[in-house]
């Protein structure tokens, strides 16, 4: 699909420089659902950092949700822009600062503090089983954040693919090829893929080929709407890459 053909959304924008700019007006509803989305999106590699930390499962949800809340308060988005850098490093930099210094914060949230929590229940009741069928390893909090912001990252573009599969009525395709994207093996060859989708070997190949090629031009602009400037894509790109060949 081409760009132009990309779906149109009714509702809010999710592009993620719009999100980080209406988040960073820090008022109105506008600026609360943009960092509610920025939230759903990547708080389980804020979660999972927080957990390494030695932070037990409870203490892990308060102080996720917490600062999440204490972004949206002190409007820490408002100086994203004024650095040159990246969003995943200028979030996790607002991490450590949080649990340094307001450890006790998230509890007093609930506790009755001066804004409601954001609303992460949801996503946060599945957090300690996501993390507990995680390999155990050596690698400190930092790489824990930065394989599951990759992650994150991925799963957002392949979110983007699957709705634009969606729109051309391609879904039940997409499934059962989205694991060639990252060139992931497969048991079943390409021409008895081909014979279970009713079309021909040479035309799956091409399929494939596009999505990839989509899959490439999502991926790049998932992450320059991260950094702060497009010159910094290509480092955040191969750092990425790179956070996931070590799992």
């Amino acid at each position: 699909m081409a760009p132009h053909d990309q779906p149109r959304r009714a509702s809010f924008p999710t592009t993620r420089i719009t999100l980080i700019h209406a988040a960073r007006s820090g008022s109105g509803p506008q600026a609360e659902e943009a960092l509610s989305t920025l939230c759903r999106a990547y708080w389980y590699p804020i979660y999972a950092y927080v957990r390494r930390l030695g932070h037990s499962p409870e203490e892990a949800e308060d102080l996720t949700q917490g600062f999440f809340t204490r972004v949206l308060e002190k409007h820490y988005l408002r100086d994203f822009q004024r650095e040159r850098g990246r969003f995943r490093s200028f979030l996790l930099t607002a991490l450590k600062h949080f649990i340094a210094n307001e450890r006790d914060w998230a509890r007093a949230q609930k506790r009755g503090g001066t804004r409601p929590p954001v609303a992460l229940d949801d996503v946060l009741s599945t957090a300690e089983s996501r993390y507990s069928i995680e390999p155990r390893d050596t690698d400190t909090p930092e790489r824990i954040f930065e394989r599951h912001w990759a992650m994150a990252v991925l799963s957002r573009v392949q979110d983007q693919l699957h709705a634009e599969a969606e729109t051309s009525g391609k879904r039940q395709q997409f499934d059962r090829v989205k694991g060639l994207l990252l060139g992931e093996d497969t048991d079943i060859g390409y021409r008895a893929l081909a014979g279970e989708l009713g079309t021909t070997e040479g035309a799956l190949k091409v399929t494939i080929h596009r999505l990839r090629q989509r899959f490439k031009e999502l991926l790049r602009n998932e992450i320059a709407h991260t950094v702060a400037h497009h010159d910094e894509v290509g480092d955040e790109l191969r750092y990425l890459l790179a956070a996931l060949r070590r799992l």
